[in-house]
């Protein structure tokens, strides 16, 4: 579960993300859209602890990521893809993660597998493409098996393969009873992945709700979506009271094979 009451970062006068609280539940796939530039990352960052918030709190099973006993069990993310020495293998960067999670050396391998990557295991990972950097970043997020996990533009630099991999991944995962958030502003993508849609814009909450919902008008989830980017719309979702206030929409600011993956907890 992670929860997000009244987030807010600004940098100097600029509010990248302004009073946004939402709910991610377990069980499915919610899509974290928004244009790009309207703080989709910066959101993510402060669940991980990686920014720190200038008002509210993100909260990881009830706790702030640096309070999290053993995160690389609880919390699995991937927010980057190139975020490994270059000189090592997908292989020993692995196991140095798992070494310092507390994570058996045997979960290496099954990652490995379940993201398409064993055969270049022992690659230096400075020659990864970039989809294959994005498939090593996943088994990063998978390797402690959390009950959490978010993903930053996942389906950056693969092929038509590999996003269809990504998308039946995380309805898996989610079907295994995760919470899974997954940022994007490829909009036909998260049609055919999400259950669950938690719309920003200008650092703000612009819709929380289910795609069958956003979609109930017969519109396509595209058209509903630059309805509510564009300031067109008003806020329409099924939060629960302690969401934060509805917000108008503002303007943007810019407009291998893998196999399927199984829980080993």
């Amino acid at each position: 579960m992670i929860s997000v009451r009244g987030l807010t970062k600004r940098y100097g006068s600029t509010a990248a993300v302004e009073d946004l609280s939402f709910d991610v539940a377990p069980g499915a796939v919610t899509g974290f859209l928004g244009p790009n530039g309207s703080g989709k990352s910066t959101t993510m960052r402060m669940i991980m602890g990686l920014d720190a918030p200038d008002a509210g709190q993100a909260l990881v099973n009830g706790r702030p990521y640096a309070e999290l006993a053993w995160p690389l069990r609880e919390v699995g993310a991937l927010l980057e893809a190139r975020t490994y020495h270059p000189g090592r293998s997908a292989s020993r960067h692995l196991r140095a993660l798992a070494a310092g999670g507390g994570i058996p050396g045997a979960r290496v391998d099954e990652v490995l597998r379940t993201v398409g990557l064993s055969e270049v295991a022992h690659r230096r990972a400075g020659t990864f493409s970039l989809g294959m950097a994005q498939r090593l970043g996943i088994a990063g997020a998978l390797l402690g098996d959390p009950g959490v996990l978010l993903f930053d533009e996942p389906v950056n630099g693969l092929d038509p393969e590999g996003v269809r991999w990504i998308r039946d991944l995380m309805k898996g995962l989610a079907a295994e009873g995760r919470t899974v958030l997954v940022s994007s502003h490829l909009i036909s993508e998260m049609a055919l992945t999400a259950d669950h849609l938690v719309v920003i814009g200008q650092g703000r909450l612009l819709a929380d709700t289910s795609v069958a919902e956003l979609t109930a008008d017969g519109a396509s989830l595209e058209e509903a979506f630059f309805r509510l980017t564009s300031g067109s719309a008003t806020y329409r979702g099924t939060a629960g009271p302690s969401a934060a206030a509805p917000h108008a929409a503002a303007p943007s600011d810019t407009s291998p094979t893998a196999t399927s993956h199984r829980s080993t907890r």
